[in-house]
């Protein structure tokens, strides 16, 4: 169960998210047929509202789901979950929010044809935060053995569905070995990603991160760091193939994802890592902030 107050809210009706919202019969549960996105905010700004709003859109697009709910109407209803959650837990910080919109539901069966109509979900908690330890420490990670990365031509990891059967299972391999996450090789034995975020390496100074083209999610932070916070940073970047037999070569590793942005890395099966001031990622994390700030301070629309 979780520790903390989660509020829902389903379709327009506002609840907790420990109570039953959703059909048995909805498209999402029984087969994920779904998408989603997470926002987090800084400084009490949603960040990256149009990159992620994109990525929602690149991702109906490829499950030919009709995006039917405009991006100012799920504005509108993401304050008003934000204003439920701040109203049972007013000493609330920096927030996660997840959208997430099913196919919606109708009779069992796969045919698309059989959905009624699409339905939304949203839920707003606080945004996580590593721990100080793992921070100063960095993220010990190991490689998956016993499955790979699904493939692009199969389920394309580029698409933010509801379906991650496949990150999970390769989680569960490397938390049973006592590792804090999963490095995922496709099946040309490449290195994709970790279970929820992309990865990065240093390498002689500069920012080296495998390219799409290895099976990985368009990540955001990703995207804002190639895209020029690396360059105010003075990081030259590069995508490249990246194997395993490649990691004594890395000076430094980190995890890109939305809500925790860069996350050291100390070691992947015995190959250490570069850790703390000084490094390139402590330089990338501080132009990150500086960037987040900046947003926050252009975009007050988007206060939450």
């Amino acid at each position: 169960m979780p520790t903390h107050y989660i509020q829902a809210n389903t379709g327009g009706r506002l609840h907790p998210a420990g109570e039953p919202s959703i059909s048995p019969l909805n498209r999402g549960f029984l087969y994920g047929d779904a998408i989603y996105e997470v926002w987090r905010t800084y400084h009490g700004i949603i960040f990256a509202w149009e990159e992620h709003w994109e990525r929602l859109r690149a991702s109906a697009r490829a499950l030919h789901l009709a995006l039917e709910f405009p991006p100012a109407l799920v504005l509108s209803e993401i304050r008003r979950t934000v204003a439920a959650y701040r109203a049972r837990v007013p000493a609330s910080g920096e927030l996660y929010i997840r959208l997430q919109i099913t196919r919606g539901a109708g009779p069992i069966g796969l045919d698309i044809a059989l959905a009624d109509r699409a339905d939304y979900l949203i839920l707003v908690q606080p945004c996580p935060e590593i721990p100080a330890d793992k921070a100063g420490a960095g993220l010990r990670l190991s490689v998956a053995t016993s499955l790979r990365r699904n493939p692009v031509q199969s389920l394309d990891p580029a698409w933010k569905t509801g379906n991650y059967l496949n990150n999970l299972l390769c989680l569960r391999e490397a938390r049973a070995r006592g590792f804090d996450d999963v490095v995922i090789l496709n099946l040309a034995g490449e290195v994709t990603e970790a279970s929820v975020s992309n990865i990065a390496f240093v390498r002689g100074g500069r920012l080296v991160t495998p390219p799409l083209s290895a099976g990985i999610l368009v990540g955001i932070t990703r995207k804002l760091l190639l895209g020029g916070i690396a360059a105010s940073a003075a990081v030259q970047v590069s995508e490249e193939t990246v194997s395993p037999s490649d990691f004594p070569s890395m000076d430094e590793c980190f995890l890109l994802s939305t809500t925790k942005d860069i996350v050291p890395v100390g070691e992947i099966d015995g190959a250490r890592f570069t850790l703390g001031a000084g490094s390139v990622g402590a330089r990338l994390k501080e132009a990150f902030a500086r960037a987040a700030s900046d947003y926050a301070a252009a975009h007050p629309e988007l206060a939450a």
